[in-house]
């Protein structure tokens, strides 16, 4: 069966759902496998699932995850953390914030999962190319950081810029292993006190293109040092979504160009982003 939604079309079947897009990019609804589970900081789970969206996925996107309590219709949405070398497993690591992503929580070893994915636009990592770069994560902004490691060129210089609430440190020694890690606690317990900005000034940090993802509060942060600086943001919108592929208009941000989608000053955070130029938007 076929149906229009918004400007995409869905292509149903009993065991996918096929989500294409104008630009012939194509979504895929499945079933998944969980392959292991722990918590690594207090309410804060990572999680590796086997599956073929792993083939195409980049760093910066995200799945979204269906809970299987079937009044519950739409998927949270969750980054995308590493890809594995064989690119046939997602990691993700997520906070417990509501109802479905506690029941993510209790899925163990050989559990199904139904996932939508890939999903956003991902960093653009050529931008690093040869380049000193910030890698800026803050709370749960920070897993997307390990696969943007992961994926920029042999040539650019990581700095990676992590804030954290206290000294529960999760993904550190990952991240450790990708670049030079710099760390800020909003409790003081470890590394600089404050946020990722006071980590940048606190080591006397340089920089000449800026990766960035986390709450609204630091984005606007960054998007500020980087306008006084003279350098290239890129910046990871983190937004509540309902439907993850444009269609709903739930997840919007103001921009200097007018979007093909609305035909106003808005851009699709799910769709056009989550990555976006920090030029280019509004916050």
């Amino acid at each position: 069966a076929q149906c229009l939604v918004g400007s995409e079309m869905c292509i149903r079947d009993r065991s996918l759902i096929y989500i294409i897009e104008k630009d012939n990019k194509m979504k895929k609804k499945i079933t998944a496998t969980v392959l292991s589970q722990k918590e690594i900081a207090p309410r804060i789970f990572d999680m590796w699932i086997a599956t073929e969206l792993a083939a195409c996925a980049k760093a910066g996107q995200f799945i979204g995850v269906y809970p299987k309590d079937r009044s519950t219709l739409l998927p949270r949405p969750i980054s995308i953390c590493q890809v594995n070398d064989k690119k046939d497993a997602l990691r993700i690591v997520y906070r417990i914030a509501g109802q479905g992503t506690a029941e993510f929580s209790s899925y163990q070893e050989g559990d199904s999962v139904e996932i939508l994915g890939t999903l956003g636009n991902g960093f653009p990592t050529e931008a690093a190319e040869g380049k000193k770069v910030f890698l800026m994560g803050g709370g749960i902004g920070i897993p997307p950081m390990l696969e943007l490691a992961r994926e920029l060129p042999a040539s650019t210089e990581k700095q990676i810029i992590v804030g954290y609430r206290d000294d529960q440190l999760f993904l550190k020694e990952d991240l450790e292993k990708n670049g030079t890690v710099y760390i800020a606690t909003e409790d003081g317990s470890v590394g600089t006190k404050g946020n990722v900005m006071n980590a940048i000034e606190a080591n006397h940090l340089q920089a000449d293109v800026i990766f960035a993802c986390g709450p609204m509060p630091m984005l606007r942060a960054i998007k500020k040092y980087a306008e006084e600086k003279k350098i290239k943001a890129y910046i990871s919108l983190e937004e509540h979504m309902a439907c993850g592929v444009g269609a709903c208009l739930g997840c919007v941000v103001k921009t200097k160009e007018v979007d093909h989608h609305s035909h106003v000053h808005n851009a699709r955070i799910c769709t056009d982003g989550p990555v976006f130029d920090a030029e280019e938007v509004e916050i």
